[in-house]
Formats: structure tokens, C-alpha cells, sequence
């Protein structure tokens, strides 16, 4: 039986939209092929150093987008 904490991450981009149950280690995988994305967490911003470091037990929801760009039609 698998122990390891897993968490619900969604993933935007160009093709649509994912769901998917995640540990630790294979989300931050998601966000490493995900270059330049935006990372969200309790509604707030954070940076994949900060990810990796939080307790995974309290995360929640993950959330990876792809930025905003402003000025384009």
C-alpha cells in the first residue's frame, strides 16, 4: 500500500485543463516541465523552492498556470 501524501494538482495550458492526484516528488516534476508557470497554493503565489519545502500535509490544492501576459489581443 502506498503511504506517501498525496495532493489534488490542476494543470492549464495550451491543450486544457488536467486533474490529477499527485505525490510531493511527481508534482514538482509537473512544475519543473512547466517552465516559467505560475504556481498557486491556498490562493496564493508561491515559488517551487517554497513548494518543495512546505509541508505536504498541509497543502492542498496545487494549482499550475500558465502565466499571464498582458498588452496581447
Amino acid at each position: 500500500m502506498d503511504s506517501e501524501i498525496r495532493t489534488l494538482v490542476h494543470i492549464a495550458d495550451l491543450t486544457g485543463h488536467a486533474e490529477m492526484e499527485l505525490t510531493k516528488a511527481e508534482t514538482m516534476d509537473v512544475i519543473n516541465k512547466h517552465d516559467g508557470a505560475w504556481v498557486f497554493t491556498g490562493n496564493r503565489l508561491v515559488q517551487p523552492a517554497e513548494l518543495e519545502a512546505a509541508n505536504w500535509a498541509e497543502i492542498g490544492t496545487v494549482r499550475v498556470m500558465p502565466p499571464m501576459v498582458g498588452g496581447q489581443y
